[in-house]
């Protein structure tokens, strides 16, 4: 049923800039909360950036000044805007979503490397 999908991820330079997306599809009501995680090796899963359904958001110290994340609720999608990327930065990125279809569930997208290195 429900799905995220997303897309952006790559290789880029220190200094760099990239854009991530997440778009939700399948039956669904409503979404509220949306989020970026990321995960490099031998690190947990960690919240980068959250955003409510009413638009206030919220960003981990390491990313503060340099990510915005933002969404589109007519096209339920969700977006990660990444500049000053930094080595440190090197994971994958899963987008999330607090979704309403027949009940409410938590659910993830499938990831994107983010490799940032010279």
């Amino acid at each position: 049923q429900v799905q995220l999908v997303e897309s952006g991820g790559g290789l880029v330079q220190p200094g760099g800039s990239l854009r991530l997306s997440c778009a939700a599809s399948g039956s669904i009501f409503t979404i509220d909360t949306m989020g970026w995680y990321r995960q490099a090796p031998g690190k947990q899963r960690e919240l980068v950036a959250s955003i409510t359904g009413g638009g206030s958001t919220a960003y981990a110290e390491p990313v503060k000044g340099r990510f915005t994340i933002s969404r589109d609720n007519a096209k339920s999608t969700v977006y990660l805007q990444m500049n000053s990327l930094k080595p440190e930065d090197t994971a994958v990125y899963y987008c999330n979503a607090h979704i309403f279809a027949t009940s409410w569930g938590r659910y993830w997208g499938q990831g994107t490397q983010v490799t940032v290195s010279s």
